[in-house]
């Protein structure tokens, strides 16, 4: 059995994290499917008071694994540390890179990864270990011929560790699994969800399993790679967010994974 734990990444949920009771309500329905581990993101400030989040997670029995957070929380190190450390939390990161002009300029993308460093740097001081969340953008190629992905990774010190998403990587032509094994030791968590395809060639996003990546693979990529947590997500699609995050486990649980 795999020490890899299953968790569920509350941004499935969104459209359900608009008010504290709706945030309640949220990860009640998640610890009831057999979840015991999220990632905190999706619930917009606000919301909830931190103290208040902390003792839902402890009520229903829902370890906070990772969080997303804007990148200026991040550079106010003492808030980033406070608010984490009160959740029990070590492992965050940003949701990407989303420059608005100038895109394909290499030193965008490497001036970033070098201002990313320092910011880390300043949070590994208090035990509080960030990292970096891809999407499908970052697999454009760069006027050097380079993609914005590998001119990260090949600027970003050691202490920077990547949330690698399989499908956001594979929607960009990528190859989900020759990105893990690049980040092999620097991707404690990364995000599950499946790719499919319609009649008319359009991909969306589907539950675990149910799609057409190649899950036998990735997974056992996952688990040679020093993998703690593997959150499952579906940004948007057919099914319940609730029922997707559940079907989801399900699929998972028959490949070998648990909470």
């Amino acid at each position: 059995m795999s020490n890899i734990r299953v968790g569920a990444q509350m941004y499935t949920c969104h459209q359900h994290l608009k008010t504290a009771e709706d945030v309640k309500t949220s990860f009640e329905k998640i610890s009831a499917m057999g979840y015991t581990c999220a990632q905190v993101s999706g619930i917009p400030a606000g919301t909830i008071e931190t103290p208040a989040l902390a003792q839902l997670l402890k009520d229903t029995g829902i370890e906070c694994s990772v969080t997303h957070v804007p990148l200026d929380m991040m550079k106010d190190t003492n808030k980033c540390v406070e608010y984490h450390q009160a959740l029990g939390c070590k492992y965050t990161a940003i949701g990407g890179f989303f420059p608005q002009e100038n895109q394909y300029d290499p030193k965008l993308w490497i001036d970033f990864a070098k201002e990313y460093n320092d910011i880390v740097a300043k949070l590994a001081e208090h035990g509080l270990t960030a990292g970096y969340h891809n999407h499908s953008h970052e697999w454009i190629h760069c006027t050097n011929g380079k993609t914005p992905i590998e001119l990260i990774h090949e600027n970003s010190n050691s202490n920077v560790w990547f949330e690698i998403d399989v499908y956001w990587v594979a929607h960009g032509g990528g190859d989900p699994c020759q990105w893990l094994e690049k980040v092999a030791n620097r991707c404690p968590v990364l995000h599950y969800k499946d790719m499919g395809i319609d009649h008319e060639r359009n991909q969306f996003m589907c539950e675990v399993g149910d799609g057409n990546l190649n899950w036998e693979r990735i997974i056992e990529t996952t688990k040679k790679i020093g993998t703690e947590y593997v959150m499952v997500e579906r940004d948007s699609g057919k099914l319940d967010p609730f029922d997707s995050l559940e079907v989801s486990l399900k699929n998972l649980k028959a490949m070998g994974l648990n909470p």
